[in-house]
């Protein structure tokens, strides 16, 4: 087997602090059929440019890799799951973690935030770039791919809120190929309730189908700006599931009820689609004019807004379920 040198220096240089065990040890690959906690390495990247360009500064992240139980025979689906702008929730990415190994597909929930010392990023996203998660999401895509048990061409992405840009984000080619991720690509793609209203935009996307599920009354990240993004992924060729379930808040699979957070940033009153190439570039949604690269960030400071609500509702939760069982069924097609 052939690691890379950059995998090989950071193996070595770990060594040096003592053993670790095998669920500790940076993993270049999962050959080994190795499960549960899963330290591998990502890149930060501190915006859209740099994933593009493959730049970043190594970082070595983790996920917790289950596998149905009894699994046997053929190679299972996957899904990546990605997080929020509040880490992994009590009641979230676990509990769907359980859903999706009862209906047979292994899970791969990872930390973004954990291993770089940060909490949270609701009331500042600048804490770490979205593109961080993506290069995050890639790179277990590309560990995931290794296991024996694991199927590669069945592997899919979903997430919530800032993991459900993620789960968007990695549709697009030009962070794909930045990722360096070859022919390898995610099979689907699953968004909760993502930010939509600035939207990063490509000459070309994967094709993969996408699966959007809204809340009606999320004041954090409206779904009619999803439904606008939606169109756009329809003309680039994917299939687009979108459903908004009327009433419902941010956050509405969440055991606890809904609340009012004070101090999160929404990005609610903006309006900006990003172009990626040939470089990142502003479009105002209310008159097409052009915001360039280096005038985002003040575009960003005048439209930002704090406060959102944050909350569960029983009956968008049940719908969610049942419309991420069909499409993993359609798409994923465990036990096949």
């Amino acid at each position: 087997m052939c690691i890379p040198k950059k995998v090989a220096i950071l193996l070595a240089s770990l060594a040096l602090l003592g053993p670790a065990t095998a669920s500790e040890a940076v993993r270049a690959d999962l050959r080994d059929g190795v499960a549960g906690r899963i330290r591998f390495l990502s890149t930060t990247p501190t915006g859209p440019s740099d994933l593009m360009a493959g730049r970043g500064a190594e970082t070595a992240i983790e996920g917790e890799l289950r596998l149905p139980d009894g699994a046997r025979g053929r190679p299972l689906p996957l899904m990546v799951i990605s997080h929020g702008s509040g880490g992994i929730l009590p009641g979230r990415e676990g509990a769907w973690a359980d859903r999706l190994l009862a209906a047979g597909v292994a899970t791969f929930v990872v930390d973004s935030f954990g291993p770089r010392g940060i909490g949270s990023t609701g009331e500042d996203q600048s804490r770490l770039s979205t593109a961080a998660s993506v290069a995050d999401a890639f790179a277990a895509l590309r560990v995931a791919a290794t296991h024996p048990a694991i199927d590669p061409a069945r592997i899919g992405v979903m997430g919530f809120s800032k993991g459900g840009q993620v789960a968007l984000y990695t549709a697009l080619e030009p962070f794909r190929q930045g990722a360096g991720m070859g022919d390898r690509r995610f099979a689907l793609h699953v968004a909760f309730y993502a930010s939509c209203s600035l939207p990063y935009r490509s000459n070309s996307t994967t094709g993969a189908p996408i699966v959007m599920l809204l809340g009606g009354a999320d004041d954090y990240t409206p779904a009619a700006h999803c439904a606008r993004y939606a169109e756009w992924f329809r003309a680039r060729g994917s299939e687009v599931t979108m459903t908004v379930f009327p009433g419902a808040h941010h956050g509405f699979d969440v055991p606890t009820p809904p609340r009012t957070l004070s101090r999160v940033q929404s990005a609610r009153d903006c309006g900006l689609d990003i172009e990626l190439e040939p470089v990142p570039t502003g479009r105002r949604w209310a008159d097409g004019a052009v915001v360039p690269n280096a005038e985002i960030g003040g575009y960003l400071r005048g439209c930002m807004r704090r406060g959102a609500t944050f909350g569960g509702n029983p009956e968008a939760l049940a719908g969610a379920i049942a419309t991420l069982q069909a499409a993993v069924t359609r798409h994923l097609r465990p036990g096949s």
